[in-house]
């Protein structure tokens, strides 16, 4: 896997003409950043000083580095400016003057308290893009609420059928609305700079941390549209889709099956060594195997606990059958396939030493994405940016540094 140095490389990419002002925290804003950053867009991580970005202090942690940050925040010029003081007004119409995009995800009316209202700015800084990701978006009668990303799955009707019927409904081990939030935020940044090469004008990007959700449940919707039915509980089964579950092995471990098709699931009985599943008239098409799902999920199930992870494998590999192991994260890092395509970068961090952490993605044939270095101290770029790019002296950053401002 490709290893390099954790250095300050001049930015290339796609996006490396574009500046980009990242003002929030945490995850689904931060995402945004981190989406163009590893396109080579020149990304400004504003925290504030003393009271760094929380994430910093979320786990897992090494001697009291903070791991999560070092992806986070990589590609990332770290700055403090307390933007929420009137003495710093000047210095953050500055930065954002100088910006193309500006990313934020505090609480809607936030930057309006602080005097720095997208609205209003938009006069001044026509060509500005700012994506603006809340948990309820800028505006309906729930904009003012709190919202993470878990409330985001309930609220959007995601975790209504994600579950197990005799369990009840359940969220994501990890926070995927945030996430899938940024990649919108980004998507949305990209076709808002394309409109301005055509009109010259920025616009506002608005993302409320469900509506990915929400979109991408689409079937869900249209359906109960359509026909009033909702999508029930199934656990690891798909409705529409049988048989397709996570089937335990002989020796622990697990397999990933999804017969999405009817050449698919021949091919599994195949690989079972039962053709008379072909043949029997519950079985025929993916409709009726819907309508006998328990029957033919309890055979797959009950052959597979006579295989060990590693025959299972081949026999439906051979067959041409969609399944695979559950990995964990020591397998995936492992994994030939994964360091044949360069899905992790082993980076060398000035605190840690070699670090590995995912790549870019997607892969640009012209224009791949890079991890330059990963993320920094507070404020690591204070002299860089506000004395290289703005112009600041010596005494006027002293000066900001005594008052607290940065």
């Amino acid at each position: 896997m490709t290893q390099t140095t954790n250095s300050a490389q001049a930015p290339t990419g796609a996006l490396s003409d574009l500046k980009v002002l990242e003002l929030g925290s945490m995850l689904a804003g931060p995402f945004v950043g981190s989406m163009l950053g590893d396109f080579g867009a020149r990304v400004i991580k504003v925290e504030k000083p003393g009271k760094p970005d929380a994430l910093r202090e979320w786990p897992p942690h090494k001697d009291d580095v903070a791991l999560w940050w070092k992806t986070m925040a990589r590609n990332k010029h770290a700055v403090t400016l307390d933007i929420s003081r009137p003495e710093a007004r000047d210095l953050a119409l500055k930065l954002i003057g100088e910006s193309d995009i500006v990313i934020e995800n505090f609480r809607p009316g936030t930057l309006e308290r602080w005097g720095l209202s997208p609205l209003e700015l938009s006069e001044r800084f026509p060509r500005i893009v700012w994506v603006r990701v809340s948990g309820w978006g800028q505006t309906g009668p729930n904009k003012d609420q709190g919202g993470y990303a878990t409330i985001a799955e309930a609220f959007s009707g995601l975790a209504s059928f994600t579950g197990h019927a005799d369990k009840g409904p359940t969220v994501s081990a990890f926070p995927m609305g945030d996430y899938l939030a940024g990649i919108f935020g980004a998507f949305g940044a990209m076709a808002a700079i394309h409109r301005r090469e055509q009109t010259g004008k920025g616009q506002i990007v608005d993302v409320a941390l469900y509506e990915p959700l929400l979109r991408i449940i689409e079937s869900v919707v249209v359906r109960f549209d359509q026909t009033g039915q909702k999508k029930p509980l199934l656990g690891n089964q798909m409705e529409e889709d049988v048989p397709r579950n996570v089937y335990a092995t002989a020796d622990g471990g697990a397999i990933a099956i999804s017969c999405g098709s009817q050449r698919i699931y021949e091919g599994l009985v195949d690989a079972m060594e039962r053709p008379e599943l072909k043949s029997d008239p519950r079985f025929g098409t993916m409709a009726d195997r819907v309508t006998h799902r328990d029957a033919i999920d309890g055979a797959v199930a009950a052959w597979m606990v006579t295989q060990t992870t590693e025959q299972a494998l081949a026999k439906l590999i051979a067959r041409k059958v969609v399944a695979g192991k559950i990995n964990d994260i020591a397998d995936v890092l492992g994994d030939a396939h994964v360091a044949a395509r360069e899905a992790i970068r082993t980076m060398v961090d000035e605190q840690l030493g070699p670090i590995r952490m995912p790549a870019p993605v997607p892969k640009l044939s012209e224009t791949p994405g890079t991890i330059r270095w990963t993320g920094r101290d507070p404020g690591a770029a204070n002299d860089e940016v506000f004395g290289g790019w703005l112009g600041l002296s010596a005494g006027e950053l002293d000066a900001l540094r005594r008052g607290n401002i940065i």
